[in-house]
């Protein structure tokens, strides 16, 4: 699939509406949570309106809740003048943030998740640059220095692991890509949206991927964070469709079929290896092994930056690391290897690379395809 051409970054200020008007529309998508449902927008209410300089609203977005939250959302916007609700056919969190999101006239658009597990505190801080044009979205992150967050090993190793994999992957820049707490600049929404396919939980992720290679600012904020042990995230199958969506932006990407600007996603990796290649026999001759590799790597990260745009530099130490170890086991263990047998080692590491980011893309494509073939199957039967 095609995507059309966008035209961003926006301009730098957003003028403000109406004084009546809201200034930040915060969306809560919720489903079946009509036991925290009210307390937590009432607390969420009673914040903004003691701390938010601005008019604000608050969009309860119901995914088609099987239990009472419809009715308790119903009743928390007659109540509250500041809280509106809508609700859904379907579930899912990005399909919510869609329908709130695209029917809001608000300069600036968020949401938050209902267990309020980001501390509030960091609301302004987030929609602050926001309002001054600073920046064109705005993402609390919970492995930034100066971020505070309680939870579980697992939790803690799933989240870590999913960003090194967007990381070396696809080459994005920004550190946490699903933390329930983000906020975009109207027109930035209103360019964007129509570029994100997903619509549950990999949502967050593709509007930044596709925000970052648009050359848009994106402003991330620490932030307090207290894992909600009642979560009903199902981390199997979230797992599954993550890796999906990174398969599937891959391809896009790979075809030239999201914005230009920003990041590629292999022609990094493959132009450094060819180009460390052709550095590599040009120095051997008159240097060592290790020191005509680590020379020849170096150089050739410097040019990738200025092509490429920044590269993560936990990359550079890896190639750095897997190379040079590579050279010293083959001194190890053939002490007479030439210069060919040295290139030839040093190919098949970065060709290990390239395919480790492939690999995983290719397997969650496998996925994808199984599950699309049962899913026709079962459409099927009769």
């Amino acid at each position: 699939m095609k995507h059309p051409q966008v035209t961003l970054p926006i301009a730098a200020s957003t003028p403000l509406p109406h004084p009546d008007d809201p200034v930040l529309d915060l969306c809560v998508p919720v489903f079946n949570e009509e036991r925290d449902l009210a307390p937590s927008v009432r607390r969420l209410h009673a914040h903004l309106r003691d701390t938010f300089p601005y008019p604000f609203r608050i969009t309860v977005a119901d995914n088609a809740s099987t239990d009472t939250t419809p009715d308790i959302a119903a009743r928390l916007a007659a109540e509250l003048p500041e809280v509106a609700f809508i609700r859904l056919a379907e579930k899912g969190r990005g399909r919510a943030l869609r329908a709130a999101w695209s029917g809001s006239s608000a300069p600036v658009v968020a949401y938050l998740d209902v267990d309020l597990s980001t501390g509030l505190t960091a609301l302004l801080p987030l929609v602050a640059p926001l309002l001054s044009g600073h920046s064109d979205l705005a993402v609390g992150t919970r492995l930034a220095p100066g971020s505070r967050v309680v939870r579980g090993p697992r939790r803690e190793v799933i989240s870590r692991c999913y960003n090194v994999l967007l990381r070396c992957t696809l080459s994005v820049g920004f550190s946490d890509a699903q933390c329930g707490f983000k906020a975009v600049r109207r027109e930035a929404a209103e360019q964007l949206l129509p570029l994100v396919r997903d619509s549950a939980w990999f949502f967050d992720t593709e509007l930044l991927v596709v925000a970052e290679r648009a050359g848009l600012r994106i402003h991330e904020v620490p932030v307090d964070w207290v894992d909600d042990p009642d979560s009903r995230v199902a981390l199997l199958s979230t797992a599954l469709a993550d890796l999906r969506g990174i398969a599937r932006l891959g391809r896009e990407l790979a075809w030239g079929a999201l914005p230009r600007r920003g990041r590629p996603f292999l022609a990094p990796a493959a132009l450094i290896a060819f180009t460390h290649l052709l550095l590599y026999v040009a120095l051997r001759p008159a240097a060592g092994a290790q020191v005509a590799n680590a020379l020849a790597l170096l150089a050739c990260w410097v040019a990738g930056q200025t092509v490429f745009g920044p590269l993560p530099p936990p990359a550079l130490a890896t190639r750095l690391a897997l190379t040079a170890g590579a050279l010293a086991a083959l001194r190890h263990a053939v002490p007479t290897a030439g210069h060919r047998t040295e290139l030839a080692v040093l190919a098949a590491v970065h060709l290990s690379l390239v395919l480790s980011l492939v690999l995983p893309l290719g397997l969650s494509l496998v996925l994808a395809r199984s599950a699309s073939g049962r899913n026709r199957t079962e459409r099927t039967a009769p």
